[in-house]
């Protein structure tokens, strides 16, 4: 853990290393260079929105072990910070075991979180923590049979399927009867981070609402942000609200399944742990070991959001995760497929108090791809959610 902080581009410089620099590493970027960190953004693609900003930029296979080392080697980071699934955490291991770099949270929860399989035996069956019903299926005949009950208790319709490395959403759908199997099937596997070819098949919870929980592991100790409420569409989120109200009884447990999957996975930095709620009952669902799409609502509802928590968390630093108003954003998709494109309406979205955009400056857009947030605060979460729809609407992406 740094008990200091160097000048960036000198010889005592503070160097982290993101592996990763979309929308959400952008900010964690920005994050560490406002505490002098000298920062190396990486990605699979040229022109990332966090290689935009960063100190130093490269573009790799971050699932080619080989390459990732040779980078790391080279770079000499003092911390790396996986931010999305498909690294080569196993290199990550070997080099964190050699004192080469110190991982966040750790290599070895790194490795289990970029994995679905990993992470929900570890919550299940190790920990026993409550979870839907699920199996993993290798092949399409699999998936039926897990459904159907052929090798024991079926998982039943509806059900979800998911790649067991993904991320946003990517290659998650609902199935409701037989008929669906084979599509779901053929999404999961376009879906996936890497070609895997295995899913996981989880029973439907009929809860009431599903939260993210962003749980921060620091020097002070282990510290909660107030409940973010989300609505996803084929798991990809669409907009999200902070705070979430929720019964006592059901945010206690929520804390206390957070933290029992936290403290497992050990280390320090914000985890998303993404939980369902139905009256005081609460599931695990997923965690990540960084900040999380859905908190992208913290930028106007904290005093310090989920970025800069993290930023804190990883170098040591006291964190606060109070509440500065209740807030809520909500998606701009690209809604074309093409290069450089321009936004209008702009001007339109900002013209109402209390809204702000983030435009991510993704080069390449797609269709359904994130291209940008709205966010808004409100006195309350229903007048902001509004507030932030109706501000992404007006924004509307276009080919020159």
């Amino acid at each position: 853990m740094p008990t200091t902080l160097g000048t960036p581009n000198s010889p005592h410089a503070t160097r982290v290393m993101l592996l990763g620099s979309g929308e959400l590493g952008k900010e964690v970027l920005i994050a560490l260079q406002r505490l002098g960190v000298e920062t190396i953004a990486v990605d699979r693609y040229d022109g990332a929105p966090g290689q935009q900003v960063a100190h130093h930029a490269h573009t790799i296979t971050m699932s080619d072990p080989a390459a990732l080392r040779a980078l790391i080697e080279a770079e000499k980071p003092m911390l790396v910070v996986p931010e999305i699934e498909a690294i080569a955490t196993p290199a990550l291991q070997a080099m964190e075991a050699e004192g080469l770099v110190r991982v966040i949270p750790t290599a070895r929860a790194a490795r289990l979180t970029m994995d679905r399989e990993g992470i929900r035996r570890l919550a299940a069956e190790t920990l026993g923590l409550p979870t839907s019903p699920y199996q993993f299926c290798d092949s399409l005949a699999e998936l039926q049979a897990a459904i159907d009950g052929v090798d024991g208790p079926g998982i039943g319709y509806p059900c979800i399927v998911k790649p067991v490395m993904s991320s946003s959403g990517k290659g998650q759908s609902k199935i409701d009867g037989p008929a669906d199997v084979q599509k779901a099937w053929d999404y999961a596997m376009a879906g996936g981070r890497v070609s895997h070819g295995r899913v996981i098949v989880e029973g439907f919870i009929d809860f009431d609402y599903e939260i993210t929980l962003l749980t921060v592991r620091a020097a002070q100790g282990t510290v909660f942000c107030a409940p973010i409420g989300h609505v996803q569409v084929s798991g990809d989120y669409v907009e999200s609200w902070q705070p979430h109200p929720m019964h006592p009884a059901a945010l206690a447990r929520a804390q206390q399944i957070a933290q029992t999957i936290t403290d497992d996975l050990g280390g320090h930095g914000l985890f998303g742990v993404e939980l369902f709620v139905k009256g005081e009952e609460v599931w695990f669902s997923e965690v990540s070991p960084r900040p999380h799409d859905t908190g992208m609502v913290t930028m106007v509802t904290q005093w310090q959001n989920e970025f800069e928590l993290h930023a804190r968390a990883i170098l040591g630093l006291p964190v606060d995760t109070s509440l500065m108003s209740p807030g809520a954003s909500a998606v701009i998709y690209g809604g074309v497929d093409a290069s450089g494109i321009v936004f209008d309406g702009v001007a339109d979205a900002l013209a109402e108090p209390g809204t702000e955009l983030r435009l991510f400056g993704k080069p390449e857009s797609f269709v359904k791809r994130r291209m940008g947030v709205a966010l808004a605060r409100d006195v309350d979460t229903d007048l902001a959610r509004a507030k932030a729809k109706r501000a992404a609407a007006k924004v509307k992406p276009r080919v020159v």
